[in-house]
C-alpha cells in the first residue's frame, strides 16, 4: 500500500521551496504527498504535480505590512505585540487545516513554524520528523545561527540556543489550547522544538550541506545532516533580449538582490546607486518583494530583473551578492558563485559568516550598517580576487556531487519502518542504536 507523507510549513520562499523539492522527489519513489503551507505558493506547489492544501492567508502581505517594516528598521519592542498576535493568528489557522490535512498520513514533516504538527503526529499516532534549514539543535561549538558578534566559548555557545526557548514558548501559547480542542490530547509535558511531548528527541533532516555547515560532535544522533534539498526548474525561464543584449554590452554583471525581506527600499537603493558610482561595473538587480526602487538606478550599469529563478539566473552574472537566505546562498554557492551577504535576520549572519570563513566572498556586513563604500568595496573584490571564484567554484564541484533528498527519503524510511505506537518502544528505536547511513 502506498504510504501517504504530509508535510508543513510556512515562511517565504525559502521555507517553503525545499520542502518542494522533497516532495518532488518522494514521489518520484512513488509517495503520495501532500504539502500544506500558505496560499501564495500554491501555484509552486501544484506546479510540480504535488497535491496543495492551503494553510491560511499570505505570508507575503504579512511581511509586507508597515509595521513590520517599522519593527526591522526601527522599534521592535513597540510593534512586537501586535506582530506577535498577528503571527499567533496565523499559527492558529494553519494548525487547525494541518490537522485536516494529516488525516490518513504515515508521517508528518514539519519545519519549526508549524510544530503543531508534532501534537498531531502524536494525536494520530504516527512519526514527526523536523525537516530544519539551519543548524537549529543546541551545541557548544558554535552559538545560535542568529547570533551576530564574536563567540567566547563552549559555555556561551550554549547558552545562546536559550533564545529557542523563549520563541518555543510563543508558538506553545495556542499549542495547549489546539491539543484540548481539535485533537483531544492533555497539555505538553515536555518543550523545545525537538522533541516529543514525553521527551524523546525526534529525528531531525538538517536540509544544508556538510560542507558548508560540518554536522556538530554534541548533536544527538537523532539530528542529521542530508546535504541541500535542490529544486529543478521548471518555469522554463529564459533570458529575454533585451537581457541577452545588456549582458552584451560590457563586462560580465554582478547580482545584487535582497530576497524576501522587502524593508528599507529607499535605503537599498540609494547604497547601491551611490556604490557603482565609486566602483565601476555593472550588475543585475533582482528585486524579490520589494527594496529596490529600479526607476532611481543608471539604466546603462543596471539590469532589474522583477522575478526569476535563481538557479538559471545566476548562470549568467560572475558574482552574487544578498541576504543571505539559506536557499539563495545555497543556489550561490551551487553555481560557484563568490558571494558577499548582507544579513538582515534569523539564520542570514550564520551563513555569511560561513561563507567569508569557507574563502568564497569578502566578510558580512548587516543590512544597516551597510554603507556605499562597503558595497563597493565587497563589489570590487568579488570582481577581481581569484581566490574567492576558486573557492566558490570548488565548493561548488562538491555541492553538486551531493544527492541531499535522497539521504533525507532514506532516513523517512527507516524511521517509519522502526515506528511503533507510543509505550511500546523497542530497543532498536533508541537513538544510541541508530546506524549513520
Amino acid at each position: 500500500m502506498t504510504k501517504r507523507i504530509a508535510m508543513a510549513t510556512i515562511g517565504t520562499q525559502g521555507d517553503v521551496q525545499p520542502y518542494v523539492a522533497l516532495a518532488r522527489a518522494m514521489q518520484d519513489q512513488g509517495y503520495s504527498v501532500i504539502l500544506g503551507t500558505t496560499r501564495d505558493f500554491e501555484s509552486m506547489v501544484t506546479g510540480y504535480g504535488i497535491e496543495f492544501w492551503d494553510l491560511g492567508d499570505s505570508i507575503q502581505d504579512f511581511v509586507k505590512q508597515s509595521q513590520f517594516e517599522r519593527a526591522m528598521s526601527q522599534s521592535l519592542l513597540v510593534n512586537a505585540p501586535t506582530l506577535l498576535k498577528q503571527g499567533q493568528r496565523i499559527v492558529n489557522q494553519a494548525a487547525r487545516a494541518a490537522w485536516d490535512m494529516a488525516q490518513g498520513a504515515d508521517c508528518i514533516i514539519l519545519n519549526m513554524n508549524t510544530s503543531f504538527s508534532i501534537d498531531i503526529a502524536e494525536a494520530l499516532d504516527i512519526p514527526a520528523i523536523v525537516a530544519a534549514l539551519q543548524p537549529l539543535n543546541s551545541t557548544s561549538e558554535f552559538p545560535l545561527c542568529i547570533y551576530y558578534g564574536p563567540t567566547f566559548g563552549k559555555t556561551i555557545n550554549r547558552l545562546t540556543y536559550s533564545t529557542m526557548t523563549v520563541q518555543q514558548i510563543y508558538y506553545n501559547l495556542p499549542r495547549n489550547k489546539l491539543r484540548r480542542e481539535l485533537m483531544g490530547l492533555g497539555p505538553r509535558r515536555n518543550g523545545g522544538f525537538f522533541k516529543d511531548t514525553d521527551g524523546t528527541p525526534l529525528w531531525t533532516l538538517n536540509a544544508y550541506s556538510e560542507i558548508l555547515s560540518p554536522r556538530p560532535r554534541d548533536w544527538p544522533k537523532t539530528s542529521i545532516v542530508t546535504g541541500y534539498w535542490m529544486l529543478p526548474d521548471n518555469s522554463g525561464w529564459q533570458p529575454s533580449a533585451e537581457f541577452m543584449d545588456f549582458l552584451g554590452a560590457g563586462p560580465q554583471p554582478i547580482y545584487v538582490g535582497f530576497g524576501s525581506m522587502p524593508f528599507g527600499a529607499d535605503r537599498n537603493t540609494d547604497i547601491l546607486r551611490e556604490a557603482i558610482g565609486i566602483w565601476p561595473g555593472r550588475v543585475v538587480v533582482g528585486r524579490g518583494w520589494g527594496g529596490i526602487k529600479p526607476d532611481e538606478l543608471p539604466a546603462d550599469r543596471v539590469y532589474v530583473i522583477d522575478r526569476a529563478p535563481h538557479d538559471q539566473l545566476f548562470k549568467h552574472v560572475k558574482a552574487v551578492v544578498h541576504h543571505g537566505g539559506a536557499g539563495t546562498t545555497a543556489a550561490g554557492l551551487h553555481l560557484g558563485k563568490p558571494t558577499f551577504i548582507v544579513p538582515q535576520m534569523v539564520d542570514q549572519p550564520y551563513w555569511g559568516r560561513r561563507v567569508h570563513d569557507l574563502g568564497c566572498g569578502p566578510k558580512p556586513v548587516r543590512r544597516r550598517k551597510l554603507t556605499p563604500e562597503l558595497l563597493a568595496d565587497a563589489l570590487s573584490q568579488l570582481d577581481t580576487n581569484a581566490d574567492y571564484a576558486r573557492n566558490a567554484e570548488k565548493i561548488g564541484e562538491m555541492l553538486r556531487a551531493e544527492d541531499g533528498t535522497g539521504k533525507a527519503i532514506a532516513v523517512i524510511e527507516r524511521v517509519m519502518a522502526n515506528y511503533t505506537p507510543k509505550g511500546v518502544r523497542k530497543p532498536a528505536l533508541l537513538a544510541q542504536d541508530w546506524r549513520p547511513l
